[in-house]
């Protein structure tokens, strides 16, 4: 049967009012965004935490607007498939020339999906692929800034071109002395370009807009001298007890570029036309890190989820090997697996939970919500959440199917259900986190390698030894950044932190987190009589929300090496009083610094904080 003229006009019209849909979401998102600047020259913290968790419910929110749009004025969920093959292709016409394609692909597939009920995965009405290319989109005419400036120095005038660079940037509050950073700056650079002289293309290349996350701006570039690209990133806090700006570090190489993008920080405020064109920028800078974490950093965390999926089926087309329960000490909430070959693990709620857990799939969910929109300053891993997703039969090892059928039965699903003969497992609702290695492992290793061993003296027993002290103060710095963002994480165990890439320990166990703000740090009462200081029991009463740093020795400390470590470090863990003191602090309103670069970095570090750490 052909489509008639009345079908064409109203597949034109909801395609019309899907895309009125998106642009009203993305001016939305980038006004937010933009505001980021006069939070910032305005020192409004609060703010800009308030803003960071608002902007992630806008996707949600525009798409139940505009699917509601449809059902009201089209009866969309009641439209022929015809309607809808032709409803996509004029959506492809109206991509052209716009500025945020990719994007506004993907608010297709959400509102299609929505409406026709239909995992996206099967749907044959959605964007599986991009159909339009975001390669070379120029920014509109009334746009006055260009995705990035290019500045060409001279040897001779190269702190002059810095100045203007910075200057560039219109920030409305006072720096305290620019021309000083400025040198600092330029000091730094020097070393980095060492005794190559300026070849003829020496440009430093800065992306337009400020990078703006907690109490930071950054600067985001790179410098290009003959066939070397160094990116660099600088920061700009105000200074210590004032009200002017000082550049606080030059950060440089992809390894520094890759912790300011990790994906355990909160996603950063940038006002940008083109995404895509700032993806490409920091892909250059970075060409390892996958472009949707680059999105999820930019706080595009939709678009994100489904460059993920993609890249997620294009890895299971070219790989073979199996999905398996992962390696580790098994959790008595999340049944945890994951294929050798992709760096990433999958997490599912089990159906039921051992004492002493005494939580629910609602509240679990919430925590992670909590994750999801909160500043998780460097220590909590970034999780996607997807719902009804499907995986090859053949790819799931025997032992994984038996683990998921007893654990987690209310989520297991196995069919053809599309009706081709084969076999899929379908998952009714899944986490999916970036893989590190768990940090009880990370120590057993260096336990196997003699790192205990005082009296071993071996070259690989000292690596071991090295190797246990950085995860064991790691894990110390870690906890202290956690109170910093207003978290106690619950499960203190080893098993529930883990280790990056770069080495920074990385919280990823959430179903028992709480605020700070709203636990009761305790001291252990002194026994009442003999008995009770020989009992196995506790004397005194509990609540629920009641923490006794005290007894965090016995189940953490239990090799003397490790407490050793420990102790050195962070004893004040160990203490109510220190905990109950930031808890005040954050109470009276107080925010925390927490840097994503060592102080060892920082043009202006302050006096040696024995509180909390000044760096991650």
């Amino acid at each position: 049967m052909f489509p008639t003229r009345l079908d064409s006009t109203v597949a034109y019209e909801i395609a019309k009012a899907m895309m009125d849909g998106f642009n009203r979401h993305y001016r939305l998102f980038r006004t937010e965004s933009a505001r980021a600047k006069h939070r910032f020259e305005t020192a409004d913290w609060a703010g800009q935490q308030r803003a960071q968790r608002e902007r992630i419910e806008f996707y949600d929110l525009r798409v139940r607007e505009c699917s509601n749009r449809l059902e009201r004025e089209f009866k969309a969920g009641e439209q022929p498939m015809n309607i809808w093959h032709q409803v996509k292709l004029h959506y492809i016409g109206l991509l052209v020339d716009h500025h945020q394609p990719e994007l506004a692909e993907t608010f297709f597939n959400s509102v299609t999906t929505k409406i026709l009920h239909r995992s996206y995965f099967q749907n044959d009405f959605i964007f599986i692929r991009p159909a339009v290319s975001t390669e070379y989109i120029e920014n509109s005419e009334n746009e006055t800034r260009p995705t990035y400036r290019a500045y060409y120095p001279k040897a001779n005038n190269m702190q002059a071109v810095l100045l203007q660079m910075v200057r560039d940037f219109d920030l409305h509050c006072e720096f305290q002395d620019l021309e000083r950073d400025v040198a600092l700056v330029l000091k730094a650079i020097m070393p980095l370009l060492g005794q190559a002289k300026l070849h003829a293309n020496f440009q430093i290349q800065v992306l337009s807009s400020l990078f703006y996350r907690n109490k930071g701006a950054y600067i985001v570039g790179k410098m290009i001298n003959g066939f070397v690209d160094v990116p660099f990133a600088l920061p700009i806090l105000y200074a210590k007890g004032g009200n002017q700006l000082v550049i606080d570090a030059l950060l440089h190489g992809e390894d520094d570029l890759h912790v300011l993008f990790s994906f355990a920080r909160a996603y950063f405020m940038v006002d940008m036309e083109i995404p895509s064109a700032y993806v490409q920028f920091l892909r250059s800078m970075m060409p390892r890190k996958p472009r949707n974490e680059i999105y999820n950093a930019l706080g595009l965390a939709k678009q994100g989820k489904t460059l993920f999926y993609r890249d997620f089926l294009y890895h299971l087309r070219h790989s073979t090997d199996q999905f398996r329960i992962a390696p580790g000490i098994k959790g008595m909430v999340m049944l945890v697996f994951d294929l050798p070959s992709f760096p990433y693990v999958f997490k599912v709620i089990k159906d039921f939970y051992p004492p002493p857990k005494d939580t629910s799939r609602e509240q679990i969910q919430s925590k992670y919500l909590l994750v999801k929109q909160h500043d998780r300053v460097g220590r909590m891993a970034d999780t996607l959440e997807y719902s009804e997703v499907a995986f090859p039969r053949q790819r799931f090892t025997d032992e994984l199917i038996a683990e998921i059928e007893k654990f987690a039965p209310s989520q297991l699903e196995i069919s053809d259900r599309d009706g081709d003969g084969q076999t899929e497992v379908i998952l009714k609702h899944v986490y999916i986190e970036r893989r590190m290695i768990p940090l009880n492992i990370y120590l057993q290793d260096a336990f196997d390698a003699g790192g205990a061993d005082p009296g071993n003296t071996s070259p690989a027993a000292l690596r071991a030894r090295e190797q246990l002290e950085r995860g064991v103060i790691e894990y110390g710095n870690a906890l202290k950044d956690l109170i910093a963002a207003n978290i106690f994480p619950g499960d203190m165990l080893w098993k529930n932190f883990g280790i990056t890439r770069h080495g920074k320990v990385v919280f990823y166990d959430y179903d028992e987190i709480e605020y700070i703000t709203d636990c009761h740090f305790r001291k252990v009462p002194a026994p009442r009589c003999e008995e009770d200081e020989l009992s196995g029991e506790v004397w005194y009463t509990v609540g629920p929300r009641d923490v006794f740093p005290e007894t965090f020795g016995p189940f953490l400390l239990g090799n003397t090496a490790v407490r050793e470590v420990f102790m050195k470090h962070h004893a004040n863990l160990l203490d109510p009083a220190f905990w109950q003191k930031n808890k005040d602090r954050i109470l009276a309103g107080h925010m925390f610094d927490v840097f994503p670069y060592e102080q060892s970095k920082r043009f202006h570090p302050d006096p040696v904080n024995s509180e909390l750490p000044d760096s991650i």
